[in-house]
């Protein structure tokens, strides 16, 4: 992981070199479109205050639970005693993240949506409940956690979400088992260099011209600067954009040439 002030000097430069996020001089019709119509949409939607009262519940929850690390690989590293609330803190994402994915959820009508990394179920309660008469899978390697998250969608009355426990270096390939098809996956799971190209790969035969691929902190270590450079150049790629926590991945054939967009968000 980076020290503090690298992440702020690399947010730095990503801020004053990105693109307005206005969609001016923008040539590609995909990202033009998902500026004008999904990363500038202001609307609030009716689930955004509810998601927000149970964030923050959670971020008052000083309640503690032994919580596994399994790291990098395959191995159970140690037990963790955390509280909700520090967990809260730590990992769950901002909800104009959150926000953003309902919006494009609810934009881009994906058929079925996968999740690496539940934490508090927080994103997934967005991603669920943009379309709830589609499924979301969502994995989460920590079992206390995944208790926590199935009580939150219990409370929030959403119903269309299976939550798979586990390590993902045991789950995943079943899970992916089950689909002919991947459309929508957010990916915050190890954020390490080798598991990160590890689960794009095996995303990779699901994937078609709609699917969209979302990667988590892309720039929060030179890991995962890395292992995001291989991703923008893998052939199949057609298209990129860089808003700097999260990086978003198209494979849309009408793409005729790859291009890599970096937006201010």
């Amino acid at each position: 992981m980076y020290s503090r002030f690298a992440i702020v000097t690399r947010y730095l430069k990503y801020f004053l070199t990105a693109s307005n996020g206005k969609g001016h001089g923008v040539h590609s019709p995909f990202v033009f479109d998902f500026i004008t119509k999904v990363l500038n949409d202001e609307r609030s939607f009716y689930a955004f205050a509810v998601i927000e009262n149970l964030r923050a519940d959670l971020l008052k929850d000083l309640s503690e639970i032994d919580v596994e690390d399994f790291g990098a690989g395959s191995r159970l590293r140690k037990i963790n005693k955390r509280s909700v609330q520090a967990i809260a803190q730590s990992s769950l994402k901002p909800k104009k993240f959150g926000q953003l994915f309902f919006r494009m959820v609810n934009y881009y009508t994906p058929q079925n949506i996968l999740e690496l990394g539940t934490s508090l179920g927080i994103t997934s309660a967005y991603l669920a409940s943009a379309n709830t008469n589609i499924k979301l899978t969502t994995l989460e390697g920590a079992s206390t956690i995944s208790k926590i998250a199935i009580s939150n969608f219990k409370h929030l009355q959403l119903e269309n979400i299976q939550l798979v426990t586990g390590n993902f270096d045991k789950t995943l390939k079943d899970v992916l088992a089950n689909y002919s098809k991947i459309d929508f996956v957010f990916v915050d799971g190890n954020h390490r260099y080798e598991p990160t190209l590890r689960y794009f790969h095996d995303l990779l035969p699901l994937t078609h011209d709609q699917t969209i691929l979302i990667f988590d902190d892309i720039h929060w270590s030179r890991e995962m600067e890395k292992a995001w450079k291989e991703i923008q150049d893998y052939p199949a790629v057609t298209l990129t954009i860089d808003l700097f926590f999260i990086g978003i991945v198209i494979f849309r054939k009408e793409n005729k040439v790859k291009q890599h967009f970096t937006i201010r968000y």
